[in-house]
């Protein structure tokens, strides 16, 4: 790459920047270019000094991409951190209201799901609407010290609740499909919530540290909240990569697999004793119609969350690992960085950070599609019942 074509893409974002009205195709291109910008940035140590050899137009491109990077990292706190806060408190709030009905209540895995949300919950509240000030003013949490403290606490430790208690439902749902029936006893609300409670005092414990390492105003880095020392960065980032994300990852994965492989168990004995069954069908045919109503339901509970879980699973990887992957790149090339680097960095952080935030709040538009009938219904019995609320006190103060 020569010095020409360089100050030819410089002048094409600069241009592009700076009209008014940005068509589709000029958004692209720029697109582009960032694009090859950042790969060029990526190179090896070797070739990176063969650049900046290009004198003095290179140190003005530079500038330029620093402050590329630094406008779309202030208009996604602006624009997409409200959205993802909006979406994720909405979602979040009506998943709260669902699973709090009687249809789930008594439900184990459903308890877990619950209280999930509730983390989540916390997690967006706190650690999006600091974000968002960042977009238009000076986040808090860069120059006040206990608002850095309490944020980052939070943010860590409601992540860290959210997550394991998936693992814990997870769980459940293996012990609930097991052929075993000692393995099936123990799928009880009472244990769940005795987990819940194991997991809530675990986490914080596991993020107390954040009250000694965590400073404000701190110089010579991209995150003015940060850990303050290398000892303090290496125990957050490892607990966060290993605790919060990849070990529940982990095992979400393995049982969520045996779970699939006991549905499968079950179908193929199912199979077996389809002759049985049919022999046995006057005895069945005795069963009151309540009582098999109540069954067949609790079944369709039982296999939406299943459904809803195994995919739950599956998007928490896709939107936890790349912040995990990118706190370990940031720590381990942090040193003598140069400014490009750093804005680099501190744009990745950013956006992995945001894709975090999304998996805070989209479990409910999870349950919404993937839970079938039976939460959908519960939604709707839960908007009937608001409904009516607010119709019974429109009429008592009219009475009034």
């Amino acid at each position: 790459m020569n010095l020409r074509s360089i100050d030819i893409r410089h002048a094409d974002i600069k241009l592009a920047l700076q009209s008014s009205s940005v068509s589709l195709r000029n958004l692209i291109k720029i697109i582009k270019k960032l694009i090859k910008i950042i790969l060029i940035s990526f190179i090896s140590e070797k070739s990176y000094p063969l650049l900046l050899k290009i004198n003095m137009s290179s140190s003005s491109y530079n500038e330029s991409l620093i402050e590329l990077l630094h406008s779309i990292s202030t208009s996604c706190d602006r624009y997409v951190a409200i959205c993802i806060f909006l979406f994720g408190v909405v979602g979040n709030m009506l998943n709260i209201c669902v699973l709090s009905q009687r249809t789930f209540c008594s439900n184990s895995c459903a308890w877990a799901f619950l209280v999930s949300s509730i983390a989540n919950l916390i997690s967006i509240v706190s650690g999006l609407f600091t974000r968002i000030i960042n977009g238009w003013a000076i986040d808090p949490a860069s120059y006040i010290g206990w608002i850095c403290k309490i944020r980052a606490h939070v943010v860590f430790t409601t992540r860290t609740i959210a997550l394991w208690l998936i693992v814990i439902a997870t769980i459940d749902r293996w012990l609930l499909s097991s052929i075993d029936a000692n393995r099936r006893r123990k799928c009880t609300l009472k244990n769940a919530q005795r987990w819940t409670t194991v997991t809530i005092i675990f986490s914080i414990l596991l993020y107390a540290q954040m009250f000694y390492c965590y400073e404000a105003n701190l110089a010579n880095t991209s995150l003015k909240c940060n850990g303050k020392t290398d000892a303090c960065l290496y125990l957050t980032n490892l607990s966060f990569a290993f605790i919060t994300i990849l070990i529940p990852l982990f095992l979400m994965s393995v049982f969520g697999l045996l779970t699939i492989s006991n549905v499968r168990q079950s179908q193929r004995r199912l199979q077996s004793l389809t002759l049985w069954h049919t022999t046995s069908a006057a005895i069945r045919s005795s069963v009151t119609n309540g009582e098999h109503s109540q069954g067949k339901l609790k079944r369709k509970a039982d296999h939406s969350l299943l459904r809803m879980l195994l995919v739950q699973v599956l998007l928490m990887a896709i939107l936890t690992l790349p912040l995990s992957i990118q706190n370990f790149y940031s720590f381990f090339s942090r040193e003598n960085k140069s400014a490009i680097y750093e804005a680099i960095d501190y744009f990745s952080y950013n956006t992995t950070d945001l894709i975090y935030f999304v998996s805070n709040g989209i479990p409910f538009y999870i349950y919404t599609l993937c839970g079938g009938l039976v939460f959908r219904k519960a939604l709707y019995d839960s908007f009937e019942l608001l409904k009516q609320k607010i119709m019974c006190h429109s009429a008592c103060v009219l009475q009034k």
